[in-house]
């Protein structure tokens, strides 16, 4: 990795600030004890999805395996920004190393794909269980479900490794200061000494394939779904079948409608508060309410949920 200098060579720097959510020591306290909150309560709710479905049998099935492993990543996805955010609102300097903030970068934008790619596949098995019950069982075997989950988390690891590894050796001049709480590659494109249009080209061309395929994918499936959904005769058979998706549709809605609007528009076109405020509703408020949706709205979940919780 090339150091972080300035224009003069004067100096050489080891990291960058993130100034997060500036403010009188007070508010960063009160922060810091909210977000504390939120955090334990996200590890909380997956953990507690994830040991369901571990003990339970009757979850065994490649719907809840796809779901465990999605909260499994949910832990992850929050844990890439949150603690370093948590420790930024106690620090004077907020600085935050160079490899650590490409480290951060590589995590969060890894985790996000992958997310997306779990989500593209909870969605094909949605659509086989609902356009195709008598076969599913015989098509969503456990090995094609291990091939699934492992497929989701290869590609989501694998598809930003060239680009950041290309962007951290880049030299970077000028302000070390990043108006955000995590590593964004906008603002840390636009601290580079010089201009890189092919790299921009390449991670502009590359960062929306894993939102843009996937959400098509989902859309497609959906579609199918709802044609069948409206060809079952009973309103009781329509409406169970509508329940199987619900959570699904509700999470998937969460995250994508936060994203859109993040990464839809140009970044120029969002104020920095905004772009906080958006980031910090799909990588932190999602993940915390992702096993709220799927309790409340699955009755084997609630079961097996109470069963371990005891109640």
């Amino acid at each position: 990795m090339k150091s972080f200098s300035s224009p003069s060579n004067s100096s050489t720097i080891t990291g960058f600030i993130l100034l997060g959510f500036p403010g009188p020591r007070e508010e960063q306290i009160l922060l810091f004890v909210l977000f504390s909150t939120v955090y334990l309560l996200t590890l909380m709710g997956n953990g507690s999805i994830i040991c369901a479905v571990h003990w339970d049998q009757r979850l065994h099935t490649p719907m809840y395996i796809l779901l465990a492993n999605f909260s499994f990543l949910e832990i992850w996805y929050v844990t890439s920004t949150v603690p370093n955010m948590l420790a930024n609102f106690l620090s004077d300097t907020k600085v935050i190393s160079f490899s650590g903030c490409f480290l951060q970068f590589y995590f969060f934008f890894s985790l996000g794909s992958a997310e997306c790619f779990f989500l593209a596949v909870m969605a094909f098995d949605r659509y086989l269980a609902i356009c195709r019950p008598l076969h599913y069982p015989t098509i969503m075997t456990r090995r094609l479900c291990t091939k699934l989950v492992v497929s989701c988390w290869v590609l989501g690891f694998l598809w930003f490794l060239i680009p950041i590894i290309i962007i951290s050796q880049m030299s970077f001049c000028g302000s070390r200061t990043i108006d955000h709480f995590l590593c964004d590659p906008g603002p840390l494109l636009a601290l580079t000494c010089k201009r890189a249009p092919l790299i921009e080209l390449v991670f502009s061309t590359l960062s929306p394939l894993p939102l843009v395929i996937p959400f098509l994918f989902i859309m497609g499936s959906y579609v199918l779904v709802l044609k069948a959904v409206l060809k079952v005769p009973s309103a009781a058979g329509k409406r169970k079948a509508f329940s199987t998706c619900g959570s699904h549709l509700a999470v998937v809605s969460l995250f994508y409608g936060s994203v859109l609007v993040m990464y839809g528009s140009p970044t120029s076109e969002h104020e920095a508060g905004m772009q906080k405020i958006v980031t910090l509703f799909y990588s932190v408020l999602t993940p915390l309410l992702n096993p709220v949706i799927y309790s409340l709205r699955n009755k084997d979940m609630k079961k097996a949920l109470q069963k371990f919780l005891g109640t």
